[in-house]
């Protein structure tokens, strides 16, 4: 196999650009891709994605920081829950007696309904935005804890299905910080994405469910895809945009859940 595969290459294109577009879709397109138009086992799907996702994502957090606009503090505060997460998950999944084709089964399994909740969460945004901007601001050690719990639980997502962290993400921030604006929780997001992918993906790579090659062929399209959509983003309506990435998602989650 060749270090770059174009076919690899033009997904990461693809991908980074819906990503470039949309700010979401990283973990919730590349993973089932692989799966289903290029035939990747699902641990080495999802592995390989996770370290995908740190690459890709530092850029824009690179960009978020110098302009500051993440929350360092919640940042740290889902850290703090989602890398033990991460963590207890990926140790789960090396100690897992169950062979690999029932883990593959199960992992399309979790795949499916993960899609199909952030189908859901991208097309009601609008509706879940207004809710948490109305509601009330909790007393801070209840943020505080709940912080913590929701970064447990996407850690644990994340890891076993490489999705979750952007818009499930931004829906539950949104509900704990109401009165935050909305560019600092998708900044704040998107930077504690790197570390989490990160670790995760680590411990992906250190069980074997890591291809280099892979990741460095959808990375050589990733970036550029990035790039150049983020430059167009503006001129395409939210509305498009939302509808045919939840369309996408949904369908591609009742196909793992349902094939």
């Amino acid at each position: 196999m060749p270090i770059i595969d174009p076919l690899y290459s033009l997904a990461g294109f693809v991908v980074g650009s819906i990503v470039g577009v949309t700010g979401v879709g990283g973990g919730s397109l590349m993973t089932p891709l692989l799966i289903l138009l290029f035939g990747v086992h699902p641990t080495t799907a999802i592995g390989t994605d996770l370290l995908f996702a740190a690459a890709t994502k530092t850029a824009g957090s690179t960009i978020h920081g110098l302009r500051r606009s993440i929350d360092w503090g919640v940042l740290a505060l889902l850290a703090l829950g989602s890398i033990p997460g991460a963590l207890v998950s990926v140790w789960a999944l090396s100690s897992s007696d169950l062979d690999m084709e029932g883990l593959a089964r199960w992992l399309s399994t979790v795949l499916g309904i993960m899609l199909l909740i952030t189908a859901a969460t991208i097309l009601f945004r609008d509706r879940l935005l207004s809710v948490g901007q109305s509601g009330k601001a909790r007393p801070r050690h209840e943020r505080v804890f709940s912080t913590i719990i929701f970064g447990f639980v996407i850690g644990v997502l994340v890891s076993i299905a490489s999705i979750g962290a952007g818009a499930i993400g931004v829906a539950v921030l949104m509900i704990i910080y109401p009165r935050m604006p909305i560019l600092r929780i998708v900044a704040t997001d998107i930077a504690h994405a790197v570390p989490l992918t990160l670790v995760a993906g680590i411990g992906h790579w250190a069980i074997g469910n890591v291809d280099w090659s892979m990741l460095v062929s959808l990375l050589v399209g990733s970036i550029p895809g990035i790039l150049i959509a983020s430059h167009f983003a503006h001129k395409i309506p939210d509305l498009v945009i939302r509808w045919t990435l939840s369309t996408v998602l949904a369908v591609v989650g009742c196909k793992l859940l349902f094939s």
